[in-house]
């Protein structure tokens, strides 16, 4: 009874997020509260929630700090210099510029927002592919797989989901996928290279389309895409003086993040507040640069904590031991030695046709407990349900995809058909990566 109504919970779940009835914060608070009570658990509700709230705090913590992190620097002008620079070294050629989109959105997709990654990556580059011809499809289709393989950053959007639905620790649970991840990103590169050569040849069988004839000139970034120019040049929160310190307090955190000096969210509180002095030393200042980010702020950590209801009632009712049961029962033993291998190849569809939040918290519990009952331990499953991303931010349930869309005036269904077949490449390489690795074994 109690795996039956653990199946239907998260049917449900998976029905009003996909579906849209229900944002995913209020799905993960209301659903479980409603099955708890309707299994007769409603005596024990408070302590399974706050139980998942303690073991989450971390998680939320980090998310927080890093989101407003990297909103501090991208208001000060940080990633400014990429971006001009990689406009100056195109010169004109396609395949400079093809590569330098890749290099452009690896470095930006470091804040873990892709929405704001699109944002500056259309501002800088969407002029010089009108000027030279070039179709802006390559550049939506390499900046999502780019971003992609980036959100994988411990406060980016799935990493921190996964470890928040397997109670993780996230800096332990990515520093062994860097280079898989690597591997992924030289994959982009050598795909963007090859795209390349073949544009800068067709540049030389065609005459270059007129600077005025689709877009602005191509000596600088554009203005205002899509009405919202996050590289304007003249704007208030810009603290040119300050790029060097910075470049090497950024550099630092990722450092310390790598050797593990500090716990990560720890390391983004004190990078904070150190980042906040150094550039804007007033109180109303202070105020100004947190306000921007509270949207994004509170949306992230409100999910964290929502995923605490929904993770506290999984496990504290029994629902997900008596799931697994089930699937164990039903998959055949010769199987499971491959479990992980099969959740990494299984989370490329999963990534696609479902959401993070849906996957991550309403399909790979289930799957960790199936595994910890062949002693496949959570953490190995978890990084096998992250080498399918490569190709979510390929989704059609995406916001950030559609803003990329909307900036470049790209077709879906042209963005679809060029990207799909090479992200499913990178998906197959970081998978591979992974299992010459040791993330993910044969048991």
């Amino acid at each position: 009874m109690i795996a039956l109504l653990g199946l239907v919970m998260v049917t449900v779940f998976l029905y009003l997020v996909m579906s849209k009835r229900l944002s995913p914060m209020v799905a993960l608070i209301v659903i479980p509260v409603i099955f708890a009570v309707l299994a007769g658990f409603a005596p024990d509700l408070g302590s399974m929630v706050l139980d998942g709230i303690t073991e989450l705090a971390p998680t939320a913590a980090m998310l927080m700090f890093a989101i407003l992190y990297f909103g501090i620097m991208i208001d000060a002008g940080l990633f400014d210099p990429i971006a001009r620079g990689v406009v100056r070294l195109t010169r004109n050629d396609p395949l400079r510029l093809i590569v330098g989109t890749v290099a452009l959105v690896a470095v930006v997709s470091l804040d873990g927002d892709g929405t704001t990654t699109f944002m500056i990556t259309v501002s800088a580059l969407l002029p010089i592919y009108h000027r030279l011809g070039v179709s802006p499809v390559l550049m939506t289709g390499l900046a999502c797989m780019t971003n992609a393989i980036l959100n994988v950053v411990p406060w980016g959007g799935p990493a921190a989901r996964a470890a928040s639905a397997l109670r993780l620790d996230p800096q332990e649970m990515f520093v062994p996928m860097i280079p898989a991840l690597l591997a992924g990103l030289a994959t982009v590169f050598v795909i963007a290279f090859g795209i390349g050569l073949r544009e800068r040849a067709k540049l030389r069988t065609r005459e270059l389309v007129p600077a005025g004839a689709s877009g602005p000139p191509a000596d600088g970034p554009a203005g205002g895409a899509g009405g919202f120019d996050v590289l304007a040049p003249d704007r208030e929160s810009l603290r040119p003086r300050m790029l060097w310190f910075n470049a090497a307090l950024t550099a630092a955190l990722l450092i310390g993040l790598i050797v593990g000096v500090l716990p990560i969210a720890v390391l983004f509180m004190i990078g904070t507040g150190i980042a906040l002095i150094a550039n804007y030393p007033r109180l109303e200042q202070q105020r100004t640069r947190i306000a921007a980010h509270a949207d994004s702020v509170v949306a992230v950590v409100s999910m964290v904590f929502a995923a605490a209801v929904f993770t506290g009632v999984l496990s504290g009712t029994g629902m997900i031991e008596a799931m697994a049961h089930y699937l164990l029962a039903a998959m055949p033993d010769g199987l499971f030695p491959f479990f992980s291998v099969i959740v990494a190849v299984l989370s490329v569809p999963f990534t696609f046709f479902m959401s993070n939040d849906a996957f991550y918290f309403g399909v790979l519990p289930i799957l960790a407990e199936a595994g910890a009952q062949h002693g496949i331990g959570a953490m190995e499953l978890a990084r096998a349900s992250l080498l399918g991303q490569p190709i979510h931010m390929l989704s059609p349930l995406v916001p950030a995809m559609y803003v990329l869309l909307g900036l470049a005036k790209v077709d879906l269904g042209d963005h679809h058909r060029f990207a799909i077949k090479w992200a499913l490449v990178v998906c197959a390489v970081v998978i591979s990566a992974g299992f010459a690795l040791g993330l993910v074994t044969v048991h």
